[in-house]
């Protein structure tokens, strides 16, 4: 199949950025999306241009690094499909395919298609891990936890960071990635002891990184590839609100208000 790509080229985060357009001949409909990029990439080195820069790792579908906007849809058109895992035979012959970055004002565009997703790290650094000392590693059914429990935390871990969720939200919000991070070891009992402090400061990492709010649009949840669910940000909101007035609470009795 012919297709036509009109690809977000920027230098660095300074330039304005524009699209160009190229012809992509002869793609194979079993090509994944990345491998047609590198394909085009061949050609532009071939003829001495500088190649179109975009992330990637595993290819797999589960690094998360893969993240790019197809058509206005984050990883393209196919629901609970990763980019990496997007066939070409998604599309048809002579399709114009628009190809941009996330947009976001927390991810800056670092280059071309590759954005700065260093927020994500400081909202775990915050908060998304357990630091209490639990000794060597016990025996797997040492610690009773409901299977609802059990699968809702894997549900949340399902979660591979990679964006979508920001780049689909109108506010650019951050919300279903933290809600995530936060209940999957809010729902564990070893995630108990340090429950508060952590949903607390991990939406603080969260807003001082400039995302938006939430407004329950929902694109968030449509655009993930795990499928993970808005009913995470409820669970978020529900543990912030109890954290906030425990830990006013708390203040108000020492002294620190009033």
């Amino acid at each position: 199949m012919n297709l036509t790509l009109h690809v977000w080229r920027q230098r660095n985060r300074e330039d304005r950025g524009r699209f160009v357009t190229y012809e992509a001949r002869d793609v194979s409909p079993h090509m994944s999306f990345l491998e047609m990029l590198d394909v085009v990439n061949e050609g532009l080195i071939l003829r001495g241009e500088e190649p179109i820069a975009f992330d990637h790792d595993c290819r797999e579908g589960i690094c998360g690094t893969c993240g790019m906007v197809v058509n206005g849809r984050p990883h393209g058109p196919r629901r609970l499909t990763t980019t990496c895992q997007l066939h070409m035979r998604s599309f048809r012959d002579g399709d114009a395919l628009w190809i941009e970055p996330w947009r976001a004002g927390a991810f800056a565009v670092l280059r071309d298609l590759i954005v700065d997703r260093s927020a994500f790290d400081r909202i775990v650094e915050a908060g998304g891990f357990i630091s209490v000392s639990t000794g060597s590693a016990p025996d797997g059914n040492a610690i009773p936890i409901r299977k609802e429990n059990a699968d809702l935390a894997m549900d949340a871990a399902a979660c591979i960071g990679c964006g979508a969720c920001v780049a689909a939200c109108p506010n650019a919000s951050a919300m279903l990635f933290t809600a995530a991070k936060v209940s999957h070891l809010g729902l564990l009992p070893q995630g108990q002891p340090e429950r508060r402090e952590r949903v607390l400061a991990m939406v603080g990492a969260m807003d001082e990184a400039g995302f938006g709010n939430c407004t329950n649009h929902g694109e968030c949840e449509a655009a993930c590839p795990k499928g993970v669910s808005l009913q995470f940000i409820a669970r978020l909101n529900r543990d912030y609100l109890a954290a906030a007035l425990a830990t006013r609470g708390a203040a108000a009795e020492h002294g620190g208000f009033g």
